[in-house]
């Protein structure tokens, strides 16, 4: 069962590439329970951006999707298998996007739909796409560069978030689509931002940002024969410093690159700490002596550079070759002069003045939710038939044996951009507090992750046989890669 977040430490954000979404199964905390939820319970947070699901559609399964408490979006790799992916998990006590997309550029279509994003009306747009002009600038197609499963868009009322697994530096065959993807993925984020809109961009980016950024720079710019200077002004670390607000670039700016505008926020709170690493080399076993470099980024706009109370990475929690990076907004910011609790901005009319208003409901998923997914969505309804409680008028026509069954169905109809209907409200009690101990207990200063009491992982029902099947097949360590060439 989901734990609700009371408002009283803030909203978390975590990125984790997990190497595979049941990877994580396979190492402690993680293998007691062997849930989602219980793992978005030890990670205390309240949305997760995770990186390398490595699943097509077909091997999603229930407890993936439906998860009790969660809701879920999936960009997942249209050609190659098990490769890439996408994943956004969002807490749906405190928050409930208004608007979800897939993929970069605007190209690819909602489901059960021909029209693409970007030729949605204006009022259904999260915007802020590349133009045609744009686009011809990075030598690749829109199609291409979005069809890989590396990014998801969520829109709240207070920001946009983008979700990222950005290509890493393997060969010089995949140079091309890199710096596509990485132009595509800069203009993206300045259009937003020249649009008013405030923007956290989240994931591995796959680049070391500065040398205090990896482990023996000195040995690694002597084997690539490379000054500080080329080093800092290799193509994609370059394109991202111009991005970052006090991001080092050598000489003059490019054209159009002028404005820096986003903020590195873990960096932020820890200006100088050094072996602040995210991702190790599992082939040399470069973990336990902190041989590793720091790739993946929660980053926020300049105007939300004040919301953050804290930032860190947890490498004290196993289970891929990263570690997870979380940043955490304050209970209550301040938006146009006038502070205002978190939760307030962070779904459509949940919350006021911090008080809930009315429940989350499936009338707040967007198209784009994997909980829609047909298969999921006549799953969750059959299940909820059988678990909501009657009206009191039902309840007096049956029998006593029968009191606490019902089926539960009802219709919802959404209004706005997007309309949902005939869907079922799973969330039939009302949210309990958080027991379990604050957001703190996992941080760089205790490397080892505290056990949480049982209390604090409630267990959502048990996967399906095929769920299982496909666990075990995943136990062992990961597959032992390597740190991808981020350089």
């Amino acid at each position: 069962m989901d734990q609700v977040n009371d408002g009283n430490h803030g909203l978390r954000i975590t990125t984790w590439n997990v190497n595979g979404i049941r990877n994580p199964f396979s190492y402690q905390p993680w293998r007691e329970k062997r849930t989602f939820s219980a793992m978005f319970d030890i990670l205390e947070t309240d949305i997760l951006v995770i990186q390398e699901t490595k699943i097509q559609r077909k091997d999603l399964r229930d407890d993936m999707v439906l998860v009790p408490g969660w809701d879920v979006y999936f960009s997942l790799p249209k050609y190659k298998k098990g490769y890439s992916g996408v994943a956004i998990y969002t807490r749906n006590s405190v928050c409930a996007p208004i608007r979800a997309e897939e993929g970069i550029t605007g190209v690819l279509s909602p489901p059960n739909s021909t029209t693409s994003f970007r030729d949605l009306p204006k009022d259904q747009q999260i915007g802020g796409y590349p133009t045609g002009a744009q686009l011809q600038d990075y030598f690749l197609d829109a199609t291409t560069l979005d069809s890989e499963g590396r990014c998801v868009v969520l829109e709240f009322p207070a920001f946009i978030l983008i979700g990222v697994y950005c290509p890493a530096n393997r060969d010089e065959a995949r140079d091309e689509f890199r710096i596509g993807f990485l132009n595509a993925l800069d203009t993206r984020v300045r259009n937003l931002v020249a649009l008013g809109k405030s923007v956290f961009l989240t994931g591995d980016l796959n680049i070391i940002r500065e040398e205090i950024d990896t482990a023996n720079v000195e040995d690694k710019l002597k084997k690539e024969g490379l000054t500080v200077e080329e080093y800092i002004s290799t193509p994609a670390r370059r394109l991202f410093n111009h991005l970052l607000i006090g991001g080092k670039v050598i000489v003059d700016r490019d054209e159009g690159k002028e404005p820096q505008v986003m903020w590195d926020i873990c960096r932020g709170f820890h200006p100088t700490r050094k072996g602040m690493f995210t991702c190790w080399d599992q082939k040399k076993n470069a973990r336990p002596g902190n041989f590793g470099s720091r790739i993946d980024y929660v980053l926020c706009s300049e105007d939300r550079k004040n919301w953050f109370q804290d930032s860190n990475i947890q490498e004290g929690l196993m289970g891929s070759d990263h570690c997870p990076v979380f940043a955490t907004l304050k209970p209550r910011v301040e938006l146009d002069g006038v502070e205002i609790d978190i939760r307030d901005v962070m779904s459509k009319n949940m919350f006021k003045n911090g008080v809930r208003v009315r429940e989350w409901s499936m009338k707040d998923l967007l198209p784009t939710s994997a909980k829609l997914i047909p298969e999921f969505d006549r799953r969750q309804s059959i299940r909820d038939m059988f678990t909501r409680k009657p009206t009191s008028s039902m309840t007096a026509a049956l029998p006593s044996n029968f009191s606490n069954s019902g089926n539960g169905l009802e219709s919802a109809q959404k209004d706005g951009p997007f309309s949902i209907s005939n869907h079922v409200d799973p969330l039939g009690a009302s949210p309990t507090k958080i027991t379990s101990p604050t957001k703190s207990f996992i941080s760089s200063s205790s490397p080892t992750p505290v056990k949480r009491s049982t209390d604090a992982l409630q267990l959502v029902s048990q996967p399906s046989k095929r769920s299982k099947v496909e666990a075990k097949s995943n136990k062992g360590p990961s597959n032992g890669r390597g740190i991808k060439g981020q350089l």
